[in-house]
This record gives C-alpha cells, sequence and structure tokens, in this order.
C-alpha cells in the first residue's frame, strides 16, 4: 500500500468511525467504545507508519481536481512534509488517548454515544487541516472544528456555564473566521490557486500582490482559532465542558489548528515584515497577559487553560522571528504535557469533588489518594515549566534561541524589532509560567486540613493513558536531535544564554511563589472555604459538573475565590481583581459590540413591528374597508341589480352628451 493510500486513510477511519457511532450508538450500544477506540487507533498507527516513511525528507504530494470552479480550482490534495506527518502522529496518539481515558470519565453518560462520535469527527476534521495540500479542502476541516467544538464544549448543557461557554466559542471563532475566508479568497486571486504548493511557489517567485492584507486578515482566522490576543477570551469559558474534550482541544486539535496554518504557509506571512511585527506583539501581549491571569485563576482547569494560550504564545512567537521549526518543535512538544495536565486534572477533580484550588488547599493526602496523578502531573508541570532535562525546555528554548537570532540580526527573515519583542516577552512569560505551575502543584498537593476521603483507586483505563503521555513529556526533547530532517533540516538545540537566562528567570519565579505560599498558607486554618460537589464518589463526569455547579453558587464565579491564603493574591497584588477578570475584556468586548448589537437589533425590532408592520396592517385595512362596502352592494335582489343597470347607463349617457356639447362649442 502506498504511503499516499495510507495518509488517506489516517482522516477517513476516525470519520467512519464517527458515522458508524452515530448509526448504531442508540441501538447497539456495545459496539460504541470499540467504534471509539478502535478506528482512531488504527489511525495512530498509519500515522506512525506514514511518518517512518516520509522519513522527514521530500514532500510528497498528491492530487485530484475535486471540482472545476471556471476559475480557481479545487483539489482533493495531500501534502506530507515532515511537520504534516509528525503533528498527524500527536494528534491520533493524543485522540486514542483521550477516546480511552473518556470510556471511563463518561461511564453511564447517556450522551456517551454522540460524543464519541463527535470526538472521532473532530479528530478527522484535524488530521482532515494537517494532510490537506489544498486550503479549500483544509477550510472543510477548519469549520468542522468549530461545529464540533460547540457540541462537545456544551456537553453538560444542562448548566447555564456549559451553554454560555459553547455559544462563545462558536461566535468568538467565527468572528475571526469571516476575515479568514475572505484572507484565503485574497491569496487565491493573487497567486491563481488554492494548492499550497503552488500558493508557495507564486511568493517566493515574487506573485503576491497585497501580501499584508493578505496576512493580517489570515491573522485574524488565526487569533480566533488558537486562542490568541484579542480574541482569545472563548478558551477559559470553554472548561466547562467534560475535561476530556479539554485535553483534545488544548493538545492536539483545534488550538493547534491556526499555529499549524501558519508554519505551513509561513512564506506568505514573512513577505510582509509589518505582519510578522503584528504577530510578535500579539504573541507578547499574549504570553504576559495569559501568564498574569493564570496566577490569579482558582479553577485547575481555567489555570491550564490560560497556560495553554500562553504556549501558543511562544508558538506565534516562533512563528512572528520566521522559524517554523520551533513553532511545531513546540505544538508537539506541549501537546503532550498539556495532555497529561488536563487528564491528571480530570482524575483529581473526580478525586476530591471540586475543581477550586483554594478548597484543594485546605485538603491534605492527595497525593496519596492519586499517586499516577501526583506523579505524572508534576513531571508535566515540570515540563511546561521548561525545567531541564524535559520536553518543554527544549521547544521552548528552541522559540528563544530562534528570537535572539533574529534580535541580534543573524536570522533576516523577520524585522530585529520582532525578534527583541518576542525575546523579553519570552523571558517574563518563563518567569510567569514557573510561577503558575508552582501555585497549583502546591495549593493542589500540599494543602492542610481533612484528609481527602479515599474513594478507591482511579479506573485504570484514566490513569493509564496518563503514563503513556509521560513518557514524550519527558523524551521527545531529549530524542530533538534525532529529529532534525523532520524540522527544516535545521538544529534545535538550546544555546548557553538563552539557557541560563531562561532557565535563571524560571527559578526565580518558583522560588518566589514557594516563598509567598509559605508566608500565607497559615491563613488557609482561618478561613474555610466550601465548593465541594456532593457526590465525590459518582462517576468522574457527574463530578465535574457537580462541581463546576458548586464553585459558581459559592463563590459567585467559575474564576475566583475569596482566599487570602492564595500565593497568586499576594504576588499580583491589586492586579490580581483585574486578572482573575482577564483584564476585563469580556466586559470592554460587551460594551463595544454587544450592547451596541443589541440596540441595533431592538431598534430594528421596533422599525420592524411599528413601522414596516404598520403599513403592512394599513394596506390590509384598507382591502377590508373596500371589499366591506363592495359586500353591501351585493344584496342578491336582481331588481335592484337591474336599476342600478339602468341608472348607471343613464348617467353614462348624459356624460356623453354633456361631453360632446362642450367639444362642439370649442
Amino acid at each position: 500500500m502506498t504511503t499516499t493510500t495510507l495518509a488517506a486513510l489516517v482522516p477517513l477511519l476516525p470519520f467512519l468511525g464517527a458515522l458508524a457511532g452515530l448509526a448504531v450508538g442508540r441501538t447497539t450500544p456495545g459496539f460504541v467504545r470499540p467504534l471509539a477506540i478502535l478506528p482512531t487507533l488504527t489511525a495512530a498507527v498509519l500515522a506512525v507508519l506514514v511518518a517512518v516513511r516520509q522519513g522527514g525528507g521530500r514532500a510528497i504530494d498528491a492530487a485530484t481536481q475535486l471540482t472545476p470552479t471556471g476559475s480557481v480550482p479545487i483539489d482533493l490534495a495531500l501534502h506530507l512534509d515532515g511537520f504534516a506527518v509528525l503533528v498527524a502522529v500527536l494528534v491520533t496518539v493524543v485522540a486514542t488517548c483521550v477516546q480511552l481515558y473518556s470510556t471511563a470519565y463518561l461511564r453511564g453518560d447517556a450522551r456517551y454515544p454522540s460524543y464519541a462520535a463527535l470526538v472521532s469527527l473532530f479528530t478527522s476534521a484535524m488530521l482532515l487541516v494537517v494532510y490537506s495540500g489544498d486550503l479549500m479542502v483544509l477550510l472543510v476541516g477548519w469549520e468542522i472544528m468549530g461545529i464540533c467544538s460547540y457540541f462537545l464544549v456544551g456537553h453538560y448543557w444542562e448548566t447555564p456555564e456549559a451553554r454560555a461557554a459553547s455559544l462563545k466559542a462558536f461566535l468568538v471563532t467565527k468572528l475571526g473566521d469571516v476575515p479568514f475566508l475572505i484572507g484565503l479568497f485574497a491569496l487565491a486571486a493573487d497567486t491563481g490557486s488554492f494548492r499550497i504548493t503552488r500558493i508557495l511557489a507564486a511568493v517566493a517567485n515574487g506573485g503576491l500582490d497585497h501580501p499584508t492584507l493578505i496576512a493580517l486578515l489570515l491573522l485574524a482566522g488565526v487569533a480566533g482559532k488558537s486562542a490568541q490576543f484579542p480574541l482569545h477570551t472563548w478558551l477559559p469559558d470553554a472548561m466547562a465542558g467534560p475535561t476530556p474534550v479539554s485535553a483534545l482541544i488544548h493538545a492536539a486539535t483545534m488550538v493547534a489548528a491556526g499555529i499549524y496554518f501558519v508554519a505551513r504557509l509561513l512564506p506568505v506571512f514573512a513577505a510582509s515584515g509589518a505582519a510578522l511585527v503584528v504577530l510578535a506583539v500579539m504573541a507578547a501581549v499574549t504570553m504576559i497577559g495569559s501568564g498574569l491571569a493564570a496566577l490569579a485563576q482558582d479553577d485547575i482547569k481555567r489555570v491550564l487553560a490560560y497556560s495553554t494560550i500562553g504556549q501558543l504564545g511562544y508558538m506565534s512567537g516562533a512563528l512572528a522571528v520566521g522559524d517554523r521549526g520551533a513553532a511545531v518543535f513546540h505544538l508537539i512538544s506541549h501537546g503532550a504535557f498539556k495532555a497529561v495536565l488536563f487528564l491528571a486534572a480530570g482524575v483529581v477533580i473526580h478525586a476530591v469533588g471540586t475543581n477550586s484550588l483554594a478548597a484543594m488547599s485546605r485538603m491534605s493526602g492527595l497525593a496519596r489518594r492519586v499517586p499516577d496523578a501526583f506523579w505524572t502531573m508534576t513531571v508535566a508541570l515540570l515540563a511546561l515549566a521548561a525545567i531541564p532535562p524535559f520536553a518543554g525546555f527544549f521547544s521552548k528554548e528552541a522559540v528563544l534561541v530562534a528570537a535572539e537570532h533574529t534580535a541580534l540580526g543573524d536570522r533576516t527573515v523577520a524585522p530585529a524589532a520582532a525578534g527583541w519583542t518576542i525575546l523579553i516577552a519570552g523571558l517574563l512569560a518563563a518567569a510567569l509560567t514557573a510561577s503558575y505551575a508552582v501555585r497549583l502543584w502546591l495549593l493542589a498537593f500540599r494543602g492542610r486540613g481533612a484528609e481527602v476521603p479515599d474513594h478507591g483507586k482511579q479506573p485504570l483505563a484514566m490513569t493509564s493513558v496518563l503514563w503513556l503521555l509521560a513518557v514524550p513529556t519527558i523524551g521527545f526533547g531529549l530524542s530533538a536531535g534525532l529529529l532534525g530532517d523532520w524540522f527544516d533540516g535545521h538544529a534545535l538545540t538550546p544555546s548557553l544564554t538563552t539557557a541560563v537566562l531562561s532557565t535563571g528567570v524560571t527559578l526565580v519565579g518558583g522560588l518566589v511563589t514557594y516563598g509567598a505560599w509559605r508566608h500565607t498558607t497559615a491563613l488557609a486554618a482561618r478561613t474555610p472555604l466550601g465548593a465541594v460537589a456532593a457526590h465525590p464518589g459518582a462517576e468522574p463526569a457527574l463530578v465535574e459538573a457537580e462541581a463546576m455547579t458548586s464553585h459558581t453558587a459559592v463563590y459567585g464565579t467559575i474564576a475566583d475565590a475569596p482566599d487570602p491564603s492564595d500565593p497568586g493574591r499576594l504576588l499580583l497584588g491589586p492586579l490580581h481583581r483585574h486578572a482573575v477578570t482577564g483584564f476585563h475584556l469580556d466586559a470592554l468586548y460587551t460594551a463595544l459590540f454587544v450592547r451596541p448589537l443589541q440596540a441595533a437589533a431592538r431598534l430594528v425590532r421596533f422599525l420592524d413591528r411599528e413601522v414596516v408592520d404598520t403599513y403592512v396592517n394599513g394596506t390590509g385595512a384598507v382591502t377590508r374597508l373596500l371589499g366591506t362596502a363592495v359586500r353591501r352592494a351585493q344584496t342578491g335582489n336582481v331588481q335592484t341589480y337591474v336599476s342600478a343597470l339602468l341608472a348607471g347607463s343613464l348617467a353614462l349617457a348624459i356624460a356623453a352628451v354633456v361631453f360632446a356639447n362642450v367639444n362642439a362649442g370649442s
């Protein structure tokens, strides 16, 4: 079987699994779990085989015309380069782990068949984006992911948080997709093709007439899909969905799609220095703002959500300085440890019955109750904080090295201003990342108070995948030297300067947070807090839904808790109340966009009801009055009709005589 045939099967198998799961889910529920796991697992095996065959060498292209358009054709095309095959392995492995984890996490859930089918469809759509060699086909996968995220984030539709989050995620990403679509058409108009290889060839030959406009339009869609400032606000709220969905969205699909898109079309963006500077500023604001917000969150999943936004900022930063190898390297590394963090968080929430770090800090013994989650989450947090020798250290260093080379003029793909922006912001974000990672670990696993109830061992399906994903979290960075051919053939090794600087600021951030925790932890005993689910022994998905509901009920918000023992509150000081709300961006957008649109909608409704309807109703009223007048003349009496006929004839005769006399006199 050829490599292109194997590659075609990779997105096709999860798609067929989704269709089969939807078809037989209600009638034969025993087939749902095999149909969820086996197609995705097979796709993972095939993706690995495709990666081995591709070998990081010359890209493999295959295409057939999908439909004639009369102008720019649309092709069903595959483009398999080193980036595509490695990202496909990440997507399929994480998706397989999520499907396996979900069999235990959502056991007994009546909507599990549709959930599993949507996860498979989500996976298939992302794989279509990864392997596609045509932008219109890529757009299909891009939009299908948006639809799937709407349904999966809103899985707990009984809770108002889930309903609002699913709608917000859909609308904010669509807000970015409108200019994104315009940018795709403008790009095709300039280059004469939707095929990625032809577009890149046209760009190399100077065939792009409006590079800045096109790049900025495309960046709007990327900002929405990959949760970059200013369209990042949907991602923290999307934590209202099931934890396995959060792992899939953050680690291997959706948010990775925008970064991958820019990496695939980087020469288009590099054709405009202004666009790269805009991308650099966007990445810098995203990194620092998300780090501050993560330090203020009480919901453990929202901490990880803001963490994802910040790490995506690093990837955007690497692209802004023209190094797509570093960007994709960090994308894959981040995918591994972020999947561990979210799936381990699901185990923690199930064990303690709450998603509140303030409540966890008043419990002891959690590390003994869930040792698998404790050790794997510790490893993943070390990788997140970029502590050597974990994967996050090497991939984050690759980004900082690329920024350093651009800032010092060793690389000329991007302006030096973009390099300095990313280098400085990246170092500041490294300190913030270490700070919120240490805070999360201390509050969750070093709590003081009542012993965490023992509800037995966590299901094997949930704990086994943690150790599976911990392997690349530990070892992927060390193997980067062997994968140079897959990353444009250049080395991704750290430099001494950036390694010392970033590790130094990371240690400072972690130690300062530890000192703040030692200072504030004594207050925890004097300030008891609630927000613990009523039935921590129930199935994990039910515990999570109850935890969200109880958190909002007790604290009034899903993001914050009035906890004086929180080290983040001490470190941020007066900035805390702004950081916990995401710096009031939602309120700003409500004032600038939501309320004016609602006012415009009310005006349109008034005009429709009071003006348009008045004319329409008036026309109908006149017609009814005329009908009433005519109806009164219809008596059914023949003599009346004859008399009226004679009277009319006489009137016409008199009028004719008068008219004739008038004409004769003139």
